[in-house]
């Protein structure tokens, strides 16, 4: 008897041990990884900007028959007018190194006035109402993840109004160089300081002009000559939108 209710036992333990290995599995599924892109700065990319600029044109130096019709003007350098445009370009990435294309078109208001004192009768010209200028560039940098250090420089044309003798022009073509940094906030959004010095190919002019009989000034041949180079650097934030 007792050597039956044993056996009993362990029959109904094996079962119910078979039993419970045939019930479904009660732990928690585990949910799949899944792994974020990591960020590149490849693709094409759009953006605005605006900072200030200031232009080396200086002043005037005038030129006049007698020493005492000679004459040294100030002003004329536009510091600290205000530029703001918008920009689109295209970067490549092949490892750390970022490199691309980018083009610009600006507003900048770096105006080429002068006081011409007593030299007004030549009807001097040169105003501080603003001009345009656009770069063509190519960008070089190195990229700490979402950090971008970089140096730029192309073609620069228009004219920056600078120069105060010949005034807004804007039929030039010259050259920039320059460089700044960029910070990727998100996937799409982008942010960056970056300061340029841009030539448009004003240079410095001389102008000559008469002063008939009768001024103040006496009569003769007077020449105007521009004290600087007339290119101007800029500082400029922006954002970008990459695609």
């Amino acid at each position: 008897m007792r050597l039956r209710l044993v056996s009993t036992a362990i029959a109904a333990c094996l079962a119910t041990s078979a039993f419970a290995a045939d019930l479904p599995s009660r732990a928690p599924p585990v949910a799949p990884i899944i792994y974020a892109p990591a960020f590149t700065w490849a693709g094409l990319y759009v953006g605005l900007n605006a900072g200030v600029g200031w232009g080396d044109s200086g002043g005037v130096i005038v030129t006049g028959p007698t020493a005492a019709s000679s004459g040294s003007l100030g002003g004329g350098n536009g510091d600290g007018r205000f530029v703001g445009g918008a920009q689109i370009g295209y970067n490549w990435q092949s490892g750390a190194i970022v490199y691309g294309l980018e083009t610009d078109i600006q507003y900048v208001d770096t105006g080429g006035d002068v006081a011409w004192g007593p030299y007004t009768w030549w009807g001097g010209r040169g105003g501080g109402d603003g001009a345009y200028f656009g770069t063509v560039r190519a960008r070089l940098g190195y990229a700490f993840d979402r950090t971008l250090i970089y140096i730029t420089g192309g073609l620069a044309y228009g004219g920056l109004n600078t120069n105060p003798i010949t005034g807004n022009s804007t039929s030039n073509a010259g050259w920039t160089i320059g460089g700044g940094v960029e910070y990727a906030f998100t996937n799409n959004w982008t942010f960056k300081v970056e300061g340029l010095y841009v030539d448009t190919g004003e240079g410095r002019k001389t102008e000559t002009f008469v002063n008939p009989a009768g001024g103040v000034l006496p009569a003769g041949v007077y020449t105007a000559t521009t004290s600087g180079g007339g290119g101007a650097g800029l500082l400029r934030v922006g954002v970008n939108y990459k695609f």
